[in-house]
């Protein structure tokens, strides 16, 4: 079997980890009993480019479980927990190619090794296993006949490539889904981001001055995270909606110029790039803290800050220091990658339970309706949305009302009135 991993002696205790992990994800647990059986899956090879976690070992597991051969690459140089790796190989017997803090071309070697394997169906997070198959692996795309894609940026890529008419076969969007990035947005984006901050820096929260670039369903879960743990949160946004909604949740808006000046810490979750650049560095504090949440790391200009430093120093494990021409530090964390899965764990488990039965019902679907979907990207069918919700409640053992079939004949009609 091939495979590339840092060290295969970690994967004992990777194991332990994913059985934790497993504890709490109870929907996909559900799902792994009856596919196991069913094998919907049977005979399909299955790539996939993912944040190669502990919970993604447990999705993984579930595709092998119901049939389906899957070989598995990171997505993002920074997100791989190399003990969950290792016991992917070890145990689980899948190919796993993927090495914490790996360089770019090996990023690629890694993402090219998945493609290699001609998938028939993909499942990625940031569509970089998509966008190198449209471009340098054009001669593979016809024995894709699906695929699906976790997060938003991830999504603007594909749609982009639908609207220009490159897009080659169908993908279902799931972090659309509103069990995904309801909950996995903002409870686990929020969470984890904040446990990426504290870890790099163990600096106090409360009290500091708090700059949230982008509120979108990330960026609200960061912002009410933070001011939970007592800071004073500053949200930038180029919506005028979202702007809105965020001074009517309670926190300051204002233009990232002006939040420059005075905050403390700042982390960018808007998924484009140079947010935060030369300008904002020029006048921001000394000893000023800056990350990013979103998938790329391109939300931070790096380069520029490079540029502007007489040296730099890795002060902390996960911080790194610059120093600027009039002695000013800047402290940029995580290599301005995803800060939660750099220098913490990623989304906590219960979360991904939700978010990767989405995954692997969208593949079950999109394999029975493999004729009949033309090429587009699509959202998670609403019956799959509902059950994964109602899944979800009965595993924490909550009961919900039912409309009785007055209330269903009125909420139908349109005479009766008052």
């Amino acid at each position: 079997m091939e495979y590339d991993i840092k060290d295969a002696k970690l994967a004992k205790g990777g194991k332990d980890r994913i059985e934790w992990a497993k504890q709490s994800m109870p929907v996909l647990d559900r799902i792994k009993a009856r596919i196991s059986k069913e094998k919907p899956l049977k005979g399909i090879r299955l790539g996939a480019c993912l944040h190669v976690t502990t919970e993604t070992a447990a999705l993984v597991q579930t595709l092998k479980a119901g049939g389906a051969k899957v070989r598995l690459c990171a997505s993002n140089p920074l997100s791989t927990q190399d003990d969950v790796a290792a016991s992917l190989v070890r145990h689980d017997k899948i190919p796993v190619f993927a090495i914490k803090g790996e360089n770019k071309k090996i990023y690629y070697d890694h993402i090219n090794a998945v493609i290699d394997f001609k998938p028939m169906y993909t499942m990625d997070d940031g569509a970089d296993l998509v966008s190198t198959l449209h471009s340098a692996r054009k001669e593979l795309l016809n024995s894709v006949q699906g695929g699906t894609e976790e997060t938003t940026t991830g999504i603007i890529r594909l749609r982009s490539m639908a609207a220009a008419g490159v897009l080659k076969y169908p993908i279902i969007a799931v972090n659309d889904a509103d069990t995904k990035h309801l909950f996995d947005n903002r409870y686990g984006t929020g969470q984890s981001t904040i446990d990426g901050i504290i870890r790099s820096t163990n600096r106090l929260l409360a009290g500091s001055r708090f700059v949230v670039c982008g509120y979108g369903w990330c960026g609200r879960g960061v912002a009410m995270r933070a001011r939970g743990m007592g800071a004073n949160v500053i949200v930038t946004e180029v919506d005028p909606l979202r702007a809105l909604e965020a001074v009517m949740d309670g926190f300051s808006v204002m233009p990232i110029k002006d939040a420059a000046e005075i905050g403390d810490i700042f982390c960018t979750v808007t998924g484009d790039l140079n947010v935060i650049g030369k300008p904002h560095f020029k006048i921001m504090k000394d000893g000023a803290i800056v990350c990013n949440s979103g998938h790329f790391n391109v939300e931070i200009d790096l380069p520029a800050l490079e540029g502007m430093a007489k040296r730099k120093k890795q002060i902390r494990a996960f911080t790194m220091e610059y120093v600027l021409e009039d002695g000013k530090k800047i402290n940029v964390l995580g290599d301005g990658r995803l800060i939660n899965l750099a220098a913490a764990e990623g989304h906590p488990s219960s979360v991904m339970d939700m978010s990767f039965a989405n995954q692997v019902l969208s593949v079950e679907y999109m394999v029975m309706r493999k004729e009949t979907l033309p090429v587009d990207v699509y959202p998670v069918p609403v019956s799959i949305d509902k059950m994964i919700a109602k899944e979800k409640l009965e595993t924490m053992n909550i009961c919900i009302d039912t409309l009785t079939s007055e209330q269903k004949k009125y909420l139908a009609s349109w005479d009766m009135g008052t």
